[in-house]
Order: C-alpha cells, then sequence, then structure tokens
C-alpha cells in the first residue's frame, strides 16, 4: 500500500529480493495504492528484480485508498477500465488473482461480479475475489458466483484481521469457510499498532504522524487497543521474540485464513515480518490473547 508513495524504488526492490528469497510468493497490491503509482512500480521490478513466475500478482479495482476521497464505484465499466489500467502499470498481460475492493449498493450485485467473469474468460485474470464484504455480502456473492453456468467461482475474501479487530468473525469469516473462500488478512499487525511501536507516543516516521495515513491508524491508539498490545508485549517478551512476530502467528494460524498480508514500509521492518514464519504460539499464549481481544458475540451468530 505505500509502494510508490512512501516506499522508494530502491527499498522495494530490496524488500521484493528478501521476500522471494524467504520463499514468498503472494504481492498484492491495488489500482487505488498512491494513485496507481503502487501498481507502476511492482511493474517496473517484476522480471528484472525477480521472475513473474516465481509471484502470484494480485491487485484490486473499485476501492480507493484511504483518505484520498474518492468514492467506490463497482460498475463493470469502472471496474474493467480498472483492470485494463493496471494491466498497463504492471507491464502484464494478465494477474494471477484479481480483486473487488469493496461493496457498494450503487451497482447491481450481478454487474459487479459480472465483470469478474469477463475478466477471467478475456483472459485477464486467473482467479477471482472479493475485499472488504462483510458476511452477507460474501455469502450473496459466493452463492451467486455458483448459480449458473458460465460463472466463475470466488476463491478468496481479503478482509482486516488482527488481534485488534476481530470482527470478521461474527459472520464474514464463516461465510468464507462454509463457501470454500481462502481468507487473506490484511492489516495483521492492526495497522501498525501490534509492533508496540506507539506504546511511549507517536514516532516521526511512523503511518501515525504521516497526514495521509494519520486517520488510518487513529482508530487504533485507544484504550481497548493500548491493552491488548500489552498483552502482546508481554507474550513476546515471555518467548524472547518481537512483538509482531507474536501479533503475525496469532493471525497466520486462524482456521480459515490462507495469508496474513503485511505491508511494511522498509526492507528492514520486512524482515521482522518474514521472522514470524518459523514462530510457534505455545496453546496458553494462544489462549491469553483470545481472552484479551475477545468481541461481544450474540443472538444470532452465537445461537
Amino acid at each position: 500500500m505505500t509502494w510508490g508513495r512512501d516506499t522508494d524504488q530502491h527499498e522495494a526492490r530490496e524488500q521484493l529480493e528478501a521476500f522471494a528469497d524467504a520463499g514468498g510468493t503472494l504481492l498484492d497490491t491495488a489500482a487505488s495504492y498512491g494513485g496507481g503509482e503502487s501498481e507502476r512500480l511492482v511493474g517496473a521490478l517484476l522480471d528484472s528484480c525477480v521472475p513473474r513466475s516465481d509471484l502470484v500478482i494480485a491487485t484490486k479495482a473499485g476501492g480507493s485508498y484511504p483518505g484520498d476521497g474518492r468514492s467506490v464505484d463497482v460498475s463493470r465499466k469502472s471496474l474493467l477500465d480498472q483492470l485494463d489500467d493496471s494491466l498497463d502499470r504492471l507491464d502484464l498481460d494478465y494477474v494471477d488473482l484479481w480483486q473487488v475492493q469493496a461493496w457498494s449498493d450503487d451497482a447491481p450485485m450481478d454487474e459487479t461480479l459480472g465483470a469478474l467473469d469477463i475478466a477471467v474468460a478475456s483472459g485477464r485474470a486467473r482467479y477471482v475475489g472479493v475485499s472488504n464484504y462483510s458476511g452477507w455480502q460474501t455469502a450473496a456473492a459466493a452463492v451467486h458466483q455458483r448459480a449458473a453456468p458460465g460463472r466463475i467461482p470466488l476463491c478468496s475474501t481479503q478482509v482486516e484481521y488482527s488481534l485488534l479487530q476481530r470482527g470478521i468473525e461474527r459472520e464474514a469469516l464463516p461465510a468464507a469457510q462454509r463457501f470454500g473462500l481462502g481468507v487473506l488478512a490484511w492489516s495483521p499487525l492492526g495497522r501498525g499498532v501490534l509492533t508496540g511501536k506507539y506504546r511511549g507516543g507517536t514516532p516521526a516516521d511512523s503511518r501515525a504522524a504521516s497526514s495521509h495515513l494519520v486517520s488510518f491508524v487513529e482508530p487504533y491508539l485507544d484504550d481497548r487497543s493500548r491493552h491488548i498490545v500489552e498483552a502482546v508485549c508481554t507474550a513476546a517478551d515471555g518467548l524472547g521474540t518481537l512483538p509482531l512476530e507474536v501479533a503475525l502467528a496469532w493471525v497466520r494460524d486462524q482456521p480459515g485464513v490462507a495469508s496474513a498480508v503485511a505491508g511494511a514500509r522498509t526492507a528492514a521492518q520486512l524482515r521482522d515480518v518474514l521472522a514470524a514464519g518459523d514462530l510457534v504460539l505455545p496453546a496458553e499464549i494462544r489462549a491469553a490473547l483470545d481472552e484479551v481481544s475477545a468481541i461481544a458475540t450474540g443472538y444470532p451468530e452465537a445461537g
């Protein structure tokens, strides 16, 4: 999300090389990130840095970047126009995964989802998914795509999921599991807050200090979040590891999660993220984190 705006080409190249060396494959971007600059930077690095064939390239259309003031447009024309623009910026003939970034009542669902069918039928996308859909929206879209021949089944849903944001557990996660959609968990570090960097204030080089991302981070600087962050830091101290590794391992191992999509700003941050790959949380620590971050559920989710 920060590539092309807060992360320059040199830093992005270093990140991509480190990611590929560690066995990483999924590279997720969006037409809205940095006004298209993220995709343009990815396109400049493919093949010259890491072979395109070694990566799963995913992008999104229809949404807006935090704070850019643009409305969501998921009409057929807008989505397919954005896909063409994305392919131009990425310098690719197709993407491996194309996702509708957000739901909108302004376009009929069958029109929005029909654009996904066209993308696959035309060879511009191999697989399709949705992003930021609620539980009923996820279920409705999944059923629609299975209801008639020629429609392309959804394979994924990308939603925010972390110890600070467990709302998808009410309905969106069960819907994804019921219909076989892999969950791509965005912002698994709670928009950076679960790293513990804000415990003593707001670092000058952090997202919360950035004019275009401060509103993105602020919701997780409340008392509830601070309580959860302290629990994560306590667990990390006990395990001799970093808070971000604990937070990532928790999300990664949740039922239904296919990948935790982390957006590092620097190569140093990414290396810390990659170190979480080998961490296995003891059952007692996972249970404690579950308890401290639990969300309220009731009728009808809990029966």
